[in-house]
């Protein structure tokens, strides 16, 4: 049997944008908790770590799909160079605030000015789709890119906390920094591989989050993403509770690695199932899985259930991209992808907000009924938008070879 993802890396140029995207998406998992672990350091105060966290976070969900959505217009290089040159001036300005001690506005500021970084998950999806469009070998290339998220956001938050604490509070950061230089750069000298943008007077009049395939994907992973953050929030309290704080970082391992291996086992698959019926499955998994978690009460008991809970992760993400490159208008394909990466990470950021709450009013067990509650909203959402997300393809049908009827 031949290998898939050996055939995808078999196109010329895939190599370089892959292994060059993968360092440019780094910060993606780096700079958020990298920012917490250096000022925590540097000022001694958590309340001040977490909100210039949460200033670079949120805007960077709001301007990240503009920046896609010019991108679309104009292409990858234009707007590629200038954002990523700005948001690693940015990130060392707001390195050197942390270690001069500048004035606080200063860590806003500099804060809000990286906030501009591109999704670089978006910019690589979009190359592989002009490679490998209505061709089934593009399910195997969004399986492996997802494969790859999980990947960063398995090492990424540990490696940026783990060199600020151990080598100086500004090394995670500078970590990140240099991997967006490095990668940011490759990806974009490699220009053989960009996609041509095919905007239109009708299309670059709009924004893809009017699309109601994007909204109806955008609102189901932002749910998913509540279950990715409570997994992390649920594992480090309830580890803690049970006196073996050391096995969150198992627990968490666990959950992810999980995901990792069946997302590659599911793109090396040909599956025939038309991909909104594909989502709502992996969804529903998602939601049966969940309900056990509640329920634990030893470390193995929760390492098991967070492993079973985690299975469907990347098939949702595979699908869910699937879905928005074959409905979205292609000159509006990386703003749209973007608008699905934003909505997974207020989900992210809502979930675990939600869940400390949870922990700190209710207990550490019941943090799970969060991910309960959020697995079936995205169930609800996937199934109330089945016939949305089955409507006619913006071009002929090659990523699955039936129709989604």
């Amino acid at each position: 049997m031949t290998n898939p993802y050996a055939r995808i890396f078999a196109e010329r140029g895939a190599k370089g944008f892959a292994a060059a995207g993968f360092l440019a998406r780094m910060p993606m998992a780096m700079a958020p908790i990298g920012i917490v672990a250096m000022l925590s350091q540097s000022h001694g105060e958590y309340w001040l770590a977490g909100a210039v966290s949460a200033t670079y976070a949120l805007t960077n969900a709001l301007l990240a799909p503009q920046i896609s959505r010019l991108v679309d217009r104009v292409g990858q290089t234009p707007v590629l160079l200038p954002a990523t040159l700005i948001a690693a001036a940015a990130f060392g300005l707001l390195m050197l605030a942390a270690n001069q001690d500048w004035p606080i506005w200063t860590l806003y500021a500099s804060a809000l000015a990286a906030a501009v970084l591109p999704s670089y998950p978006a910019m690589i999806r979009a190359r592989w789709s002009a490679l490998f469009r209505d061709r089934p070998e593009l399910n195997t290339a969004f399986a492996f890119e997802s494969a790859a998220d999980e990947l960063v956001y398995i090492t990424g938050a540990s490696l940026s906390v783990g060199l600020s604490i151990a080598v100086f509070p500004e090394a995670g950061m500078l970590a990140s920094t240099l991997a967006l230089l490095i990668g940011g750069l490759a990806f974009i000298a490699q220009r053989q591989t960009e996609p041509v943008p095919k905007a239109t007077a009708r299309t670059s009049a709009g924004s893809a989050i009017r699309q109601r395939p994007v909204q109806i994907v955008a609102l189901a992973l932002i749910f998913v993403g509540a279950i990715f953050a409570t997994a992390e929030v649920g594992a480090v309290a309830i580890t803690e509770a049970l006196g073996e704080p050391g096995a969150a970082s198992l627990v968490i391992g666990v959950y992810a690695v999980g995901s990792f291996v069946v997302g590659l086992v599911v793109g090396a698959l040909n599956i025939r199932l038309p991909l909104q019926r594909q989502l709502a499955i992996a969804v529903a998994i998602l939601a049966v899985t969940a309900l056990p978690l509640p329920f634990v009460s030893t470390v193995p008991a929760l390492a098991l259930a967070v492993f079973a809970s985690g299975v469907a992760i990347s098939p949702t993400f595979i699908t869910a991209f699937g879905l928005i490159e074959r409905r979205v208008p292609e000159a509006m394909l990386t703003e749209g992808v973007t608008w699905v990466m934003t909505g997974m990470g207020i989900g992210m950021a809502l979930g675990a907000f939600v869940a400390g709450w949870v922990v700190d009013s209710f207990g550490p067990f019941n943090s799970f009924w969060v991910s309960v509650a959020a697995a079936f909203l995205a169930l609800l959402t996937v199934l109330l938008g089945q016939r949305t997300l089955a409507g006619d393809a913006r071009r002929p049908v090659g990523l699955q070879p039936q129709p989604a009827e």
